[in-house]
């Protein structure tokens, strides 16, 4: 069993007095596209990590476990941990998402999902990162064996340290879009994913 760690915890600093993740994308919001692509991948558990403005976030998700992070200003890193620290004893792993992310299809979500399966059977601590065109993106996927290290990370946004620190075992997995390079941090990027999912639709 995969958990998915959805991080909708994060105070949207750079997009000025919006939520980006309530922002309007597509029929419904922000968050609630990338949510929906989960599902529809039907990969693993999804825990669904909030923080700031929690009351209205988890209004729009209310088809997934929410784990409320009370430390969420201190940065990514204590929401990662919050969704790990109540994932299932059993997981086999960890696919940290973005929500912010909402071009990132079910298809896609499968075939990261898929990549990891396989590279986990040769190597018990694989990570998995998606890739397009020689760029890294997200979401990034951790070996089960990396959950003590996860939970004990100091770095205050994200497990990037952990991820240099076993290079050796890192796994890319080429991408068939830019999707898991796009997200919505500020008003300019926000419009650019919004002319993007228009045009896909024309």
């Amino acid at each position: 069993m995969l958990s998915i760690i959805l991080l909708a915890a994060g105070m949207s600093r750079r997009m000025g007095a919006s939520n980006k993740l309530l922002l309007p994308f597509g029929k419904t919001t922000v968050l609630e596209t990338t949510l929906q692509h989960l599902l529809d991948a039907q990969i693993g558990d999804i825990l669904a990590v909030t923080g700031h403005q929690a009351n209205q976030v988890e209004k729009v998700l209310k088809s997934v476990r929410t784990i409320h992070n009370p430390n969420y200003a201190q940065g990514m890193t204590s929401s990662i941990q919050a969704g790990i620290a109540q994932a299932h004893p059993s997981s086999l792993g960890f696919m940290i998402c973005l929500a912010d992310m909402p071009m990132i299809r079910a298809a896609e979500y499968r075939l990261l999902a898929s990549a990891f399966a396989e590279h986990l059977q040769a190597d018990p601590l694989a990570i998995v990162q998606p890739r397009f065109r020689g760029q890294a993106g997200n979401p990034v996927l951790f070996s089960a064996h990396y959950r003590s290290a996860l939970l004990s990370l100091e770095a205050s946004e994200g497990a990037k340290p952990i991820v240099q620190a076993h290079a050796a075992h890192r796994y890319f997995s080429d991408m068939p879009s830019d999707a898991v390079l796009l997200d919505a941090d500020t008003p300019e990027a926000y419009q650019l994913l919004l002319e993007r999912w228009t045009a896909d639709f024309i």
